[in-house]
C-alpha cells in the first residue's frame, strides 16, 4: 500500500464520520421502538387470549349450572298445585287419607328432587320484605308483626343455584292506621 492511501485510510479511521453514525443510531432506536411494541403488542394479543379463555369458562359453567332453569319453571306449578292440594284436604277424613299420603310422598319426592338440583323455595313468612326475592301483591295491617314484614305467602318462590327463578308473592304488613280522635275527646 501505498504511503498516500495509508494516511488517508489513517484519517479515516480518526475522524468519525458522524453521518453515517447518526443514521445507524437512528435506526437503532427505530427497531427498538418496533421490538417494544411488539412485544406489547404480543402481550396485549396473550391477555386477551387468557381473557376470552376466562369468559368461555363462565359462560359454560354458567350454562351448566342454569340450564334446568326453564325446566324446572315448568315443574314448579305442579309442586304448587300438591301444596295446594294438601291445604285444601281435611287430613281427618278417611276417605281422602290414601290419596292425600300419596301426594304428600309425591310432593316429597319432587322436593327431595329439586333440592338435589339446587333449586331452594323462598318461604319468607314473618321475614322482612324483600323486593329481590318478594314480590307484593297486596298490604294489610298489622300489629303483630313489624310494617314492611311479609304476613302471607300466597305463593312461594324459588332460587336455583342462589339466583332467583321466580319472586314469592307475598302480602306486605303495614302499620294499622290511627283512627282521628273524635270531636268527645279533644274537649
Amino acid at each position: 500500500m501505498s504511503e498516500e492511501q495509508q494516511t488517508q485510510d489513517s484519517q479515516f479511521n480518526e475522524q468519525p464520520d458522524t453521518g453515517a453514525t447518526g443514521d445507524l443510531n437512528a435506526r437503532v432506536l427505530e427497531l427498538e421502538e418496533q421490538v417494544a411494541a411488539a412485544k406489547d403488542q404480543s402481550l396485549r394479543a396473550v391477555a386477551e387470549l387468557q381473557n376470552v379463555r376466562r369468559r368461555a369458562e363462565q359462560d359454560v359453567e354458567k350454562a351448566h349450572k342454569f340450564a334446568l332453569e326453564k325446566f324446572a319453571g315448568d315443574l314448579l306449578p305442579i309442586v304448587d298445585t300438591l301444596e295446594r292440594a294438601l291445604e285444601m284436604s281435611n287430613p281427618e277424613d278417611e276417605v281422602i287419607k290414601p290419596m292425600r299420603e300419596g301426594i304428600e310422598l309425591t310432593l316429597k319426592m319432587f322436593h327431595d328432587t329439586l333440592k338435589r338440583y339446587n333449586l331452594e323455595p323462598v318461604d319468607p313468612h314473618g321475614e322482612p320484605f324483600n323486593p329481590e326475592h318478594h314480590q307484593a301483591m297486596a298490604m294489610e295491617e298489622s300489629i303483630r308483626l313489624e310494617p314492611g314484614s311479609v304476613v302471607k305467602v300466597f305463593q312461594k318462590g324459588y332460587l336455583l343455584n342462589g339466583r332467583l327463578l321466580r319472586p314469592a308473592m307475598v302480602v306486605v304488613s303495614k302499620a294499622p292506621e290511627q283512627t282521628p280522635p273524635s270531636i268527645d275527646e279533644k274537649a
